[in-house]
């Protein structure tokens, strides 16, 4: 379960994402507009300013207070964002469920950090709040993305066309779940 913070390495913590955390986020989504570009909708300027990040991260802080979103940043040493993981459309009742999002800073991929983090988010989302499954999609081909899920127990459950409007176009994404538990509603 994640309290404050989790160790993913001995040098990146993933903890719950603050509003003064705007300037590294800012800092950090400009460092890897390139690096996101395939996997993330069109943004526009203001989204990678310190201003449009902490307005994002008020509108997330208020969205967590209501129960409906946990977003953790994966933060090295110098306090600096090096990704960002989210549970989204947090539905509670009968379903249980979320939504997952994530990313690595380019600088930091292909090093078990987004399997890590991945995996410390499954333990909170069913331990501390007591979600019953977790949801993910990947765009076709962002393969890296999809063996993570796999690497942390996801399955895959099917194909939706045109699901979200990644990079300037409509894009067919996989997606895949993960049963937490079996616990009644």
């Amino acid at each position: 379960m994640i309290a404050d913070y989790c160790a993913l390495t001995p040098d990146v913590l993933l903890r719950p994402a603050a509003t003064d955390d705007a300037a590294a986020l800012a800092r950090a989504y400009r460092r890897n507009r390139d690096h996101l570009r395939p996997w993330e909708p069109n943004r526009n300027e203001t989204f990678f300013t310190t201003e449009g990040q902490a307005e994002r991260l008020r509108d997330m802080a208020a969205l967590r207070r209501a129960g409906r979103m946990m977003p953790w940043v994966l933060a090295d040493g110098r306090g600096e964002i090096v990704g960002l993981v989210n549970l989204a459309n947090i539905v509670h009742n009968a379903f249980r469920s979320t939504n997952l999002g994530y990313w690595v800073d380019a600088g930091h991929a292909g090093k078990g950090l987004a399997t890590a983090a991945v995996l410390a988010v499954c333990r909170d989302a069913d331990e501390r709040l007591g979600l019953h499954r977790i949801e993910a999609g990947t765009v076709l081909t962002n393969t890296a993305s999809q063996r993570v899920l796999e690497k942390c127990g996801f399955e895959l459950i099917g194909t939706a066309r045109n699901y979200l409007h990644i990079d300037g176009a409509w894009r067919d994404h996989l997606l895949f779940q993960k049963i937490l538990n079996d616990r009644p509603a």
